[in-house]
């Protein structure tokens, strides 16, 4: 009748931490984190013929499709432009020969995580060590299919959502009430 200070039995439904039931558990009655569900890229890492435009971009000038990917992705952070990103991957492709790799597989990491996409086909750093070129055009190619438009950069597109969310319906009109 009264509460008592004892621990619930063992037989008691408890909820766990992060709202899981005790089954969730380990062994040794540690949560587990809760589960994630990942959704899948919207075209896969050898699509690059599906914008051939950008293809050809990605492969006779890999830091300009660098640049807007990562753009994008930092959200127009302080010195965060296509510019900014697409130098400093050229200095490093120049400089090292393949750093620039371990440089845009971070960004696809920081993508995924945003955007709650599959590690697919594999790790982000061995698709962007095996296959640079292609990695860039799926990334591109996913931006671009959330509706980004990719040559207007974080700004553009921001500016494009303020206007389009400044359209007004017009009023809706009630009917009359009838008894």
């Amino acid at each position: 009748m009264y509460p008592s200070n004892a621990p619930p039995s063992p037989s008691a439904p408890v909820q766990a931490a992060y709202g899981q039931p005790p089954m969730a558990q380990y062994a040794t009655g540690v949560p587990q984190p809760p589960m994630v569900s990942y959704v899948k890229w919207s075209s896969g890492l050898c699509g690059c013929t599906d914008d051939v435009s950008n293809c050809c971009m990605t492969c006779w000038c890999p830091c300009i499709t660098f640049g807007q990917i990562a753009e994008i992705v930092d959200e127009g952070a302080t010195c965060s432009s296509c510019a900014v990103h697409g130098t400093l991957y050229t200095l490093l492709l120049l400089l090292t020969g393949r750093c620039q790799a371990i440089y845009s597989c971070t960004v696809r990491s920081k993508m995924r995580q945003q955007y709650r996409l599959a590690d697919e086909p594999c790790n982000d750093c061995i698709v962007h060590c095996c296959c640079e070129p292609c990695a860039l055009c799926q990334e591109y190619r996913e931006l671009n299919n959330r509706g980004f438009n990719m040559s207007r950069g974080w700004e553009g597109n921001m500016g494009m959502a303020r206007q389009n969310q400044g359209v007004q319906m017009p009023p809706f009109a009630q009917a009359e009430m009838k008894r």
